[in-house]
């Protein structure tokens, strides 16, 4: 299969005014037969452009399944959203190559990301290079303890700004603001006003999106790509993904969006 340039594809939306909207499935919450089930979900009737593969803290050892099965009869590309140099398999499309620039960690920041890069460059895994920050939500997230590294505050949107400009001046492609999985708060829209005030990237932002309300809220922000992976484990987690990429599809038209 041929792969897709998920990049190119990414900023051909972004210059023409969509969004983006990119469903994460955790191989720990999910037996290899769910994860291919939402994964079709999410493409035939959720309105997703990306399904997004990878956690903080992985139980399950068979990562490269995992992907070979949410990637099998898809369309649209499986991103890989790693938490480490393990967490990389040959039949992704691309990879979120993350730099976690609002800690000071040097193995979140360049350490993974050594041991990771004979290793994408072998495979042939389109690498995205991510400008990855965590922002408070009012819990202590698997990213923030596994990473060993202090979010930034809710409150300093200044803060985040200057940590997203430094990260485009450094080169990444993309921004990604991180609430968390699960968090009981998403990035607030004044934080994610201030940051795409200052890039000329991609931005994406994640966590505490549980709604088609909440989630046409971040887009009115200002950012270009949603992500939504926690709520899939509730009852009407497939229902919510559907409404939620109706409004994100929708974003910008005439009509009603759900």
């Amino acid at each position: 299969m041929k792969r897709l340039m998920v990049l190119d594809a990414l900023l051909k939306d972004v210059g023409r005014g969509a969004r983006q909207y990119w469903v994460l499935l955790d191989p720990d919450d999910f037996s290899l037969r769910e994860a291919s089930r939402i994964a079709k979900a999410a493409e035939s009737t959720g309105g997703a452009h990306a399904v997004l593969v990878g956690g903080s803290l992985l139980h399950n050892n068979s990562f490269d399944a995992f992907v070979k099965s949410v990637r099998r009869n898809l369309s649209i590309p499986v991103i890989l959203f790693p938490g480490d140099a393990t967490q990389l398999s040959a039949h992704a499309d691309a990879l979120l190559y993350l730099s976690l620039i609002s800690g000071r960690n040097p193995v979140n920041l360049i350490g993974e990301h050594v041991k990771a890069a004979p290793i994408i460059r072998k495979l042939g895994i389109e690498p995205i290079a991510t400008a990855y920050m965590l922002v408070e939500s009012g819990t202590v997230s698997s990213v923030e303890f596994m990473s060993n590294t202090r979010p930034l505050p809710r409150a300093k949107a200044d803060i985040a700004a200057a940590h997203a400009l430094a990260g485009q001046y450094m080169g990444m492609k993309v921004v990604y603001l991180e609430a968390g999985s699960g968090a009981p708060q998403p990035v607030p829209g004044e934080m994610i006003r201030k940051v795409k005030q200052l890039i000329d990237i991609p931005l994406i932002v994640g966590g505490g999106i549980r709604d088609a309300e909440t989630a046409r809220a971040i887009l009115e922000a200002g950012a270009d790509v949603i992500v939504t992976g926690n709520m899939l484990q509730k009852k009407n987690g497939v229902e919510a993904m559907r409404r939620i990429g109706a409004v994100v599809n929708g974003f910008g038209k005439q009509g009603p969006t759900i």
